[in-house]
């Protein structure tokens, strides 16, 4: 084990620090998080905040306690690694846990409701039933939707609707609903799956009612004030669709002139939001309750999030460097076979390389409070300070509004409409002014003042709000 590495590392999904073992449960309940969510290395005489090694005085006998602690105190039992190693003058002592072939594990003095913990960042976190019921399916290899809906017959599943979405791909008959697993065979007769419900069930929003997607633009770097939303209730298939037309409504386009063309490059590569869009849809934990996946976008960026921690076994590490597990296997193999996903990881590889070559930072990928979240960041640079006072009086117009159309900004500052429309882009372009409408010919289309105009690059967590 390289003991210099690993205490140079911050604490994070699968490392934690600890001064001593003089408390049961906190080690119990770390120990248990890593064994349900992705293994660990718990390291005893390091400072948690310095990443200082302070040792431990008696190494062997802590290796014998922290051996008996884990054996009595979860269940089902884990079999960590336990090792003393040598540093200087000192010793610290790593225990090793890998994730469990028998999850969901518990502490047994909290008991299978209370004591189910999941490691999310640096903290354990108590896992609900739902959440306990998922990293079950995930230790027995079975899908959420792969799962029989035995109380509802296979005429649950619209088949005119599965027609509809394969036509130009493949024919399909009523028996391909087995191959492509929309329907099973449970209790002697054939059921709708749960994947199935969730693409083409005809009552898919009364079985799944957080089964869509929720998209909102909101004015500034933060949700205090939201300018346009959607609620995408359509099929998941047709979802996705709608959801990029919301982000391409939402999202400036800057011109250049290349040759003797003009180009449109849109704020986000179209590439990258279809990747995090169909990623959100394929790998959401749809037995959640109350988690529909949403679509955030600010000023400043596009933020991608759907319900579900990522499954056991997995690390924004593995991620990014193109490991996938599938969470949805009916909802996986159906998007493959439209061609609306590729090979099995290489949606995270795809937005990386379509955000370097747009001159974008990287995606960000997180695990916030049970969710995961794709945040793409804008590439809008500091828009020059001196205005003329044309501009000024449109900015002004917009400040005291809700939004302007294009006539009504030039009735504030006497221009013809197409003089005013140049203005605007040029306002768009440089970040002072937010357009909100289908696109440019779009007669309904409004005109805001951007917040924080200056204030594009990425900022800390305390500078956002989920």
């Amino acid at each position: 084990m390289d003991l210099r590495t690993l205490k140079s590392a911050p604490e994070g999904k699968t490392l934690e620090f600890k001064r001593d073992a003089s408390s049961a449960g906190p080690i119990l309940r770390t120990v248990c998080a890593f064994a349900n969510t992705a293994g660990g290395r718990l390291l005893f005489g390091i400072e948690d905040r310095t990443g200082a090694v302070v040792g431990v005085p008696e190494p062997l006998d802590l290796e014998e306690r922290l051996a008996s602690i884990i054996a009595d105190g979860i269940v089902p039992r884990v079999l960590p690694d336990i090792e003393v190693v040598p540093w200087r003058s000192t010793h610290v002592v790593a225990v090793r846990v890998h994730l469990g072939p028998s999850r969901p594990y518990h502490v047994a003095s909290l008991g299978p409701a209370e004591g189910t913990f999941v490691r999310l960042g640096s903290t354990n976190r108590r896992a609900d039933a739902q959440l306990a019921a998922e990293i079950a399916r995930s230790a027995q290899g079975v899908g959420f939707d792969e799962q029989p809906v035995p109380d509802l017959g296979a005429d649950a599943i619209d088949l005119a609707a599965v027609r509809t979405a394969f036509s130009g791909v493949r024919d399909i008959r009523r028996s391909d609903l087995k191959t492509l697993r929309l329907t099973t065979t449970a209790q002697g007769r054939d059921a709708p799956t749960v994947g199935g419900l969730l693409l083409f069930g005809r009552d898919r929003l009364e079985r799944f009612p957080d089964a869509w997607v929720q998209a909102g633009r909101f004015k500034g770097a933060s949700k205090s004030t939201i300018i346009d939303s959607a609620d995408i209730t359509v099929p998941l298939i047709d979802a996705v669709d709608h959801a990029i037309a919301f982000v391409v409504r939402n999202t400036a386009t800057r011109y250049e002139i290349g040759g003797a063309r003009r180009l449109e490059v849109p704020e986000y590569p179209p590439a990258a939001v279809r990747e995090a869009i169909v990623n959100a849809v394929v790998h959401a934990d749809y037995s959640q309750q109350g988690a529909p996946i949403r679509i955030a976008i600010f000023d400043d960026r596009l933020e991608v999030e759907n319900p579900g921690m990522l499954v056991p076994g997995l690390t924004i590490a593995d991620v990014l460097g193109g490991v996938s597990k599938l969470r949805n296997r009916v909802i996986g193999r159906v998007f493959r076979e439209l061609g609306l996903i590729e090979q099995w990881g290489s949606g995270v590889a795809r937005m990386r390389e379509a955000c370097r070559q747009a001159g974008l930072p990287e995606p960000l990928l997180e695990e916030v409070g049970m969710r995961f979240r794709v945040t793409l960041t804008s590439g809008r640079s500091e828009p020059p300070r001196a205005i003329d006072a044309i501009d000024e009086a449109a900015l002004s117009a917009m400040r005291d509004s809700d939004g302007l159309t294009t006539s009504e900004v030039a009735a504030a500052i006497g221009r013809t409409p197409r003089a005013t429309r140049t203005r605007l882009q040029k306002l768009i372009e440089r970040g002072l002014v937010v357009e909100v409408g289908s696109g440019p010919t779009d007669p309904q289309r409004t005109y805001h003042v951007a917040e924080e105009p200056r204030g594009y690059g990425r900022g800390g967590p305390g500078d956002r709000e989920d």
